[in-house]
């Protein structure tokens, strides 16, 4: 990194000073002429120091531009992506970055992973919470953007689907002083505490993120007043119109995300009161 004029001529000053040859140049007036040539020479070696930056970050971009790119390059450039706006001739980057109008950024999600020689790319527009799939029309755009800007020879699959679906099967324990037999809150500030923290839970994840069952029911635990023993829940999951798998530890959605499965949680969780510890 190039040093600032007044670094360089401290430097040939000091030097100067050190040298007993130079004794002689003992004049203090800030416009000697042995101070004003140090000036210019330390403008000089400025100009030649910040141009040395300056080829130094061009050379590294087009080295970055030419080798072979990352997983994550993959994920930043899917999140690049602007819906409805044209790459400029020979550019994968768009002429407006970032764009004008930020609505046409719909890849608010991304994930990239390699399996059997192919990157899959998982997708999804939305927020936390309130993720969705890109539409037909979308995700086909999309596919036309990722394969102009891929690397030659790399082969990409790119979905964006519908959340995992997550069963749970479970019993909770609850201190009746706080909650009821339905789960509700008595001082009525939440009717479904349990579901809503399962779901604060879900959200939380990062896309394409572990579900892990353990995490889970400490979530609950920790996060839920009047939640005494939230018991290992019986965990299923399914994406797609393939059949629920049991999860026993862990579970990676196929999409990236979940959703659980309110119809079936609301008839198989059973509410317990328990008695004072």
């Amino acid at each position: 990194m190039a040093r600032t004029i007044k670094q360089i001529q401290d430097s040939i000053v000091a030097a100067k000073t050190a040298d007993s040859v130079l004794a002689g140049l003992s004049s203090t007036s800030m416009v000697a002429i042995w101070r004003l040539w140090t000036y210019v020479v330390a403008v000089c070696m400025w100009v030649q120091e910040t141009a040395f930056d300056a080829h130094k970050a061009e050379v590294s971009a087009m080295i970055a531009a030419l080798k072979p790119h990352s997983l994550q390059w993959y994920v930043q450039k899917a999140k690049a992506y602007q819906y409805g706006i044209t790459l400029p001739d020979d550019s994968d980057t768009y002429a407006l970055v970032p764009p004008a109008d930020t609505a046409v950024l719909i890849v608010t999600n991304a994930a990239a992973v390699e399996l059997g020689g192919v990157v899959r790319i998982k997708v999804a527009k939305g927020s936390a919470g309130a993720l969705s799939p890109l539409s037909g029309g979308q995700l086909a755009a999309f596919t036309a953007y990722m394969n102009r800007v891929k690397d030659a020879g790399v082969r990409l699959q790119l979905t964006s689907g519908n959340a995992d679906n997550l069963r749970l099967t479970t019993e909770v324990y609850y201190d009746p002083l706080i909650l009821d037999n339905t789960g509700a809150r008595l001082d009525g500030t939440s009717a479904t505490p349990v579901k809503d923290a399962i779901n604060a839970y879900l959200s939380s994840l990062p896309f394409n993120g572990l579900f892990v069952v353990n995490e889970l029911m400490a979530y609950v635990r920790d996060n839920v007043e009047g939640v005494v023993i939230f018991s290992s829940p019986v965990v299923q999951a399914n994406y797609g119109a393939t059949p629920y798998v049991g999860v026993d530890v862990e579970y990676v959605p196929d999409a990236g995300y979940m959703a659980l499965d309110d119809a079936w949680f609301d008839a198989n969780v059973m509410y317990s009161a328990h008695a004072p510890i």
